[in-house]
């Protein structure tokens, strides 16, 4: 069995508090994770201001604004941020919800690993054009696109020779077990096996729980992604479908184990086998 490379995504769960998100960084890291990722906005980019306005209770205030401004990570925290995972040794991405947001994490961070595209981001033509110019290995999440849709941000991919992984992903949070369709991955890595710029299968779990994850796993997905967090009762939208500590050294165990599990294919003896039998006499 592949290495399953596993991200543990930060998103916004660190709720704008650059020590949370650094807590966070360490905790996928001495679980065993590949990679963490946060997200990033430009609240005007992404939001009108009529939406801003709207009343909405939350720690920093009482509109909208209050709550997407206070739970962002600014420029700033993000470059502190980055500081820290390169002095710990694990590195990082970002799905950008908006194009000034994609240009200045290029133009900030041309080194980092992947670009990120959020399932709800896959329907911004322009969006997409940008990442494949930007010749950064992509990762899509289509849990808001049909098949026909996804192909079309494949092929846009495989034109301008940009390397992408197609991730199967379910927009529930959290995602009950009979919505999950883990059986999907099979039918993702049919279809773009053969393409040469694809780079893998993966999976993005919002499910409560883990052994959904290390299915998709045994499945084929050569990257799976969690969200994660300190605590599932802090505040936000995302908590609930994430991963505290405990689980995540579960998982990552799993999986590891799962590689050693599956083996290859073939099969062969190697010599060290032991026959039970001691003394058989024929009739």
């Amino acid at each position: 069995m592949q290495h399953c490379y596993i991200i543990a995504e930060i998103g916004i769960n660190h709720n704008g508090d650059v020590s949370i998100a650094k807590r966070l960084a360490t905790m996928a890291l001495d679980c065993g994770c590949d990679f963490v990722k946060i997200q990033k906005r430009e609240i005007d980019w992404c939001y009108s201001e009529e939406q801003l306005a709207q009343p909405c209770e939350s720690p920093w205030g009482t509109t909208i604004r209050d709550k997407v401004v206070g739970r962002e990570l600014s420029w700033e925290q993000i470059e502190e941020f980055d500081r820290y995972c390169m002095n710990i040794g694990i590195p990082w991405f970002a799905s950008c919800f908006d194009l000034k947001s994609q240009r200045d994490l290029h133009e900030r961070y041309p080194n980092r690993t992947f670009n990120k595209i959020a399932s709800c981001m896959a329907d911004k033509d322009e969006f997409l054009t940008l990442l494949a110019d930007q010749q950064m290995p992509v990762i899509i999440s289509p849990g808001l696109i049909d098949n026909a849709r996804l192909k079309t941000i494949t092929d846009l991919f495989t034109e301008h020779k940009c390397m992408y992984v197609v991730n199967h992903c379910v927009s529930l949070y959290p995602c009950p077990p009979e919505r999950l369709n883990i059986l999907a991955v099979d039918s993702l890595l049919e279809q773009y096996s053969n393409d040469l710029c694809c780079m893998g299968v993966g999976y993005s779990g919002h499910e409560v729980g883990l052994l959904p994850t290390v299915i998709a796993a045994s499945r084929g997905a050569m990257f799976v992604e969690r969200h994660i967090t300190l605590d599932r009762t802090m505040y936000g939208s995302d908590q609930a479908a994430s991963v505290e500590k405990q689980g995540l050294e579960r998982m990552v165990r799993d999986i590891r184990s799962l590689e050693d599990i599956m083996g290859a294919k073939e099969r062969k003896l190697f010599g060290d086998e032991k026959n039970p039998v001691t003394f058989w006499r024929s009739e």
